[in-house]
């Protein structure tokens, strides 16, 4: 488990969050949905110790793998050779062909598309040998088809990996289809906790997320 423990965070006069406490169960895809500048992309830079803070976080196996909003993938290196630049072992045409990709690992980022791009650097987030898994928006700017595809793909490998993932996302339906937990975030402050996703889940966060304003 994951736990974060009165953790306090400033960017100079700015407080995004003020003893701030959460736990996350191992093996589990936690969404996290907020407008923006509620501190998501915070949470996960803290959770994966990307920035300093006040408090304690444990239970996170470092260093820890992330996803994101840009690929970050190495331009002078082939598909395959950014893959095995984090896990020199990886299996990398088994991995492409299970994300649609088969064929690629000899391609240069410059040649692939965003949709392309985007599951390599998926991908390469889930070769990393982590226990854990950040994500921030790896779903942004992807058409619907492609977005459910890699959505699908992504809860099955942290299944099957027994990986525990945070995946941050202002997409409802997005967290609806990929996450076991949904909270939502506003002010630095935990609005919204849905531990088991029903069919009213959707509806019931479109609510909260209109009404962030009142909190």
């Amino acid at each position: 488990m994951i736990e974060l423990k009165n953790v306090t965070k400033k960017y100079g006069d700015k407080t995004v969050y003020d003893n701030f406490n959460l736990s996350l169960d191992s093996g589990r895809i936690t969404a996290v949905l907020g407008e923006s500048g509620s501190g998501k992309t915070t949470l996960l830079n803290v959770i994966g110790g990307l920035t300093d803070y006040e408090g304690e976080v444990t239970g996170v196996n470092k260093p820890v793998s992330f996803v994101f909003q840009r690929d970050m993938l190495v331009r002078n290196l082939t598909v395959g050779e950014n893959v095995r630049l984090v896990a020199e072992n990886s299996d990398v045409e088994s991995a492409l062909e299970q994300f649609g990709l088969a064929g690629a690992a000899d391609k240069y980022p410059e040649q692939l598309s965003a949709g392309m791009a985007r599951r390599v650097a998926i991908i390469r987030a889930f070769a990393f040998p982590s226990d854990t898994v950040l994500m921030d928006e790896p779903f942004v700017n992807l058409d619907v088809a492609l977005k459910y595809y890699l959505t699908e793909k992504v809860k099955r490998t942290v299944k099957s990996a027994g990986k525990t993932a945070v995946i941050v996302t202002h997409d409802v339906k997005e967290a609806v289809s990929v996450a076991d937990r949904i909270i939502v975030l506003s002010r630095g402050k935990i609005v919204s906790d849905v531990r088991e996703i029903t069919e009213e889940t959707e509806n019931f966060l479109f609510n909260v997320m209109l009404n962030l304003n009142k909190y």
